[in-house]
């Protein structure tokens, strides 16, 4: 039978947030013995109806909201997007998800799209994933609910996230491989020049918020600035107490009052840092690499960016390579 997905949408949302589901779906056609009927029908709806002008400034058509009931059997994904922060405020969407969203037999968010879904009270005590951008302040503004910062999507229950943007495509194919099986879902992420499982999850393309930064008049900018010229030396807290002339427990505590991070860990994000800049850059030597960012050897540069970013230091830089 064909099952129903409807796309919700708001203004300024993120237009792949919905257009990029909606064509896993579509495609799916294709690949499964004609049966006279699609596999999926596909309806926009929004909480006023009609066009919908997105961040991009293209529209989409959508309907109204439905009477919650009428998501019994179907499927909902809720997109993000710029516009997401007025949603919030005007509580619409959150009270209508809080309606609806138990009687769905699915109910997604894609990116931002998350913190309306959140709102909702749907989510508490669930697993959430967003865009990496925004994971930190979607756990600050609901510590009821547990947010994972790697993952691209992931599923509680009835209930599923997925990270930036693009990730909601795989997410859209995961639920594809729910209703129809692998091979299915595989012939429809070759078709639209996908991985059916995309490797690494999100922290490889948050390498911009490893870098700490101190206020101007703060304590830990002297020492930042030292460390970013010298991060080749052999550092480790007691030579960065040192050089600050304190105890390495004063060291600790100024500089968790001010970066949120131990000593140790501002180094490592330091070294993590250059060394993603170095491989962006395309510095060809692995042993360069570690050298010129303090990791010392590859070992220890491939341990750090495994454990810190999910891929290895030569997946990263044939990625990011300029």
């Amino acid at each position: 039978m064909t099952h129903r997905v409807l796309l919700l949408v708001f203004p300024e949302f993120q237009l792949l947030d919905a257009t990029g589901p909606a064509d896993v779906f579509a495609a799916v056609d294709e690949h499964l013995p004609a049966a006279g009927r699609p596999a999926y029908q596909l309806q926009a709806i929004s909480p006023q109806g009609g066009l919908v002008v997105s961040s991009s400034g293209l529209s989409m058509a959508t309907q109204p909201l439905p009477e919650p009931q009428e998501l019994a059997g179907h499927t909902l994904l809720v997109a993000g997007g710029y516009g997401v922060q007025r949603a919030l405020q005007q509580g619409q969407v959150a009270r209508w998800l809080g309606a609806a969203g138990p009687l769905a037999a699915r109910c997604a968010s894609v990116c931002t799209g998350a913190f309306l879904l959140a709102q909702s009270g749907l989510m508490t005590g669930r697993k959430m994933v967003t865009h990496w951008r925004y994971a930190e302040l979607l756990q600050r503004l609901h510590p009821s609910v547990e947010v994972l910062h790697d993952s691209l999507f992931i599923r509680d229950g009835a209930f599923y996230s997925s990270a930036g943007v693009t990730a909601g495509m795989d997410l859209c194919l995961s639920l594809v491989e729910e209703d129809h099986g692998r091979d299915v879902s595989l012939q429809v992420a070759k078709g639209l020049v996908m991985y059916l499982r995309r490797p690494g999850g999100q922290r490889q393309f948050s390498t911009e918020l490893l870098a700490q930064q101190a206020p101007a008049d703060g304590l830990m900018q002297r020492l930042l600035s030292e460390l970013r010229e010298s991060l080749a030396t052999a550092w480790d807290v007691e030579s960065m107490a040192a050089w600050m002339n304190l105890s390495p427990r004063t060291l600790h505590r100024h500089c968790q009052a001010e970066l949120g991070v131990t000593p140790a860990r501002l180094l490592l994000h330091l070294r993590l840092d250059r060394a993603c800049q170095l491989l962006e850059a395309g510095e060809v030597s692995l042993k360069r690499v570690a050298q010129r960012s303090g990791f010392g050897n590859t070992y220890n540069l491939r341990q750090a960016f495994s454990r810190a970013l999910g891929v290895t230091p030569g997946e990263y830089r044939q990625r990011f390579c300029r």
